[in-house]
């Protein structure tokens, strides 16, 4: 199992840890992964990262497809990883109705279908066998709608790249697991639990790779886990527990909350119910008061380095393949270098 560091998004404020960034790269963490919810955007950072590093691959986590035709994303990929020397790493997510309607203006439609067709076109950009052709459900190139000009033209992208560009899907519920074992190369999983992950994912992930052709060594499984080493563990947990709060409760309409769904799979749905009625509610100190230890341990790396060092046997005997630490000071960091040696 490798490490992974993953910087999020912003704030009111875009601020890099680069100090933690470079001694991740210099310490040989595998990628640097940057995401984007409704503020700051995944590649400006990601940009400035690289142009600043040596070895880190760069990796999205996530680009949202609704913001950007396949097109568009592939010619950032391509061209992020030709000025990185071959180091990006395109990390995908169709986001949630709130985000793609409310946001970015843009229809959700039907996630699995969508996704397909996207990932189908990058993959044809990335191979450059010949100009873009594609006739789906929700991409025609060239465009053909009624108030088509009839003047579109297939193109072939001029810049030459990986044609193996690695693609990344993040996703949560079960169809959109087994999608991305089937399509993809690597699975970004937000609050991923190792201990549950036969009951919630394993069958997933098994049929996916299966229609696929693939086997499980030729698929990255990539979970975000919030680190935080302290002999406070109590302190620990409630470090992560406003980022529960805020997506169990916030992250999604009532009925459409594809975290509160994870949590409630998890065993927690009476908690689920009270940290959401809470936050929709505006108590959201009370909602962060209401996710349970239980939850925050099951998810993440909290506590005394030996406690921490025991918990790691949970992920390293997992399939994850690249452990993406959320850490906050470069002697966590160090520490977590350490222990996963």
């Amino acid at each position: 199992m490798r490490l992974g560091l993953m910087i999020g998004y912003s704030g009111r404020k875009v601020s890099l840890p680069l100090d933690l960034i470079q001694e991740a790269d210099r310490l040989g963490v595998y990628a640097a992964w940057t995401s984007e919810a409704w503020g700051s955007d995944a590649v400006t950072p990601l940009a400035w990262i690289g142009a600043q590093t040596e070895r880190i691959h760069l990796g999205t986590a996530i680009m949202q497809m609704p913001a950007r035709t396949p097109a568009m994303t592939a010619m950032t990929a391509l061209t992020l990883d030709s000025l990185s020397n071959g180091r990006f790493l395109l990390g995908l997510g169709l986001s949630g109705p709130q985000v793609v309607e409310g946001w970015h203006g843009q229809p959700y439609g039907k996630p699995l279908r969508k996704t397909r067709e996207y990932v189908q076109i990058l993959r044809q950009i990335f191979a450059r066998s010949g100009p873009l052709r594609y006739e789906g459900d929700y991409y025609q190139i060239p465009y053909q709608g009624a108030d088509a000009t009839g003047l579109g033209k297939p193109l072939k992208s001029m810049l030459h790249g990986r044609d193996d560009l690695p693609i990344y899907l993040a996703a949560i519920g079960p169809k959109n697991v087994e999608l991305a074992a089937e399509i993809a190369d690597g699975w970004l999983p937000i609050f991923f639990a190792p201990e549950r992950y036969a009951e919630t994912y394993q069958a997933q992930i098994e049929a996916g790779l299966k229609k696929g052709g693939k086997t499980l060594e030729q698929f990255d499984i990539a979970p975000t886990v919030g680190v935080a080493i302290d002999d406070n563990l109590e302190g620990c947990w409630n470090q992560f527990k406003p980022v529960l709060a805020l997506y169990i409760g916030g992250m999604g309409a009532k009925g459409r909350n594809f975290y509160f769904d994870l949590a409630c799979r998890y065993g927690f749905e009476a908690e689920a119910h009270t940290i959401q009625e809470l936050y929709l509610s505006g108590k959201n100190f009370d909602a962060i008061s209401a996710v349970p230890n239980e939850l925050v341990d099951a998810v993440t790396l909290c506590g005394p380095k030996a406690r921490v060092k025991d918990r790691l046997a949970l992920w390293t005997s997992s399939p994850v393949t690249t452990l993406n630490m959320q850490v906050y000071d470069v002697e966590t960091l160090r520490t977590m270098v350490e222990l996963v040696g």
